[in-house]
């Protein structure tokens, strides 16, 4: 068992992603200095949609993250952009879904409260951490 735990340490944050992933429809895993990480935003930013934004480079846990991260996306790179529970790649995959019109269609499947086309105020707020 011990050896087990000391070769696994990824699993100690992975419930954390799934709690955020499932709590918000569009999750960027990111880092301040990072250019591709401001690309995606900026993506999100220019359609509308809101976002929760985990900065690993301000996380006390932030290595940590980034290698579970890593173990569950199979890229270590930020940054790491989560639509409707999936990982949709990086900073450039988020761009190129915009331009070819697929980014807005994956939004729209989200469920009510986390799409905020428009809709702000009128969710019901459980996308909101309030930790």
């Amino acid at each position: 068992l011990l050896k087990l735990m000391s070769t696994t340490p990824h699993l100690v944050s992975t419930p954390f992603f799934q709690e955020v992933v499932a709590q918000n429809c569009v999750v960027i895993f990111s880092k301040t200095s990072c250019p591709y990480c401001r690309m995606a935003k900026n993506v999100f930013n220019e359609i509308g949609a809101a976002y929760k934004v985990i900065e690993l480079d301000q996380h006390d846990d932030g290595r940590r993250l980034q290698e579970a991260l890593a173990q569950m996306t199979g890229a270590r790179t930020v940054p790491r952009v989560f639509i409707n529970g999936n990982c949709i790649g990086g900073g450039s995959d988020t761009k190129q879904l915009y331009q070819q019109g697929k980014l807005l269609p994956l939004i729209e499947q989200c469920t009510p409260c986390c799409a905020a086309a428009g809709s702000e105020g009128s969710g019901s707020g459980e996308f909101k951490s309030a930790k």
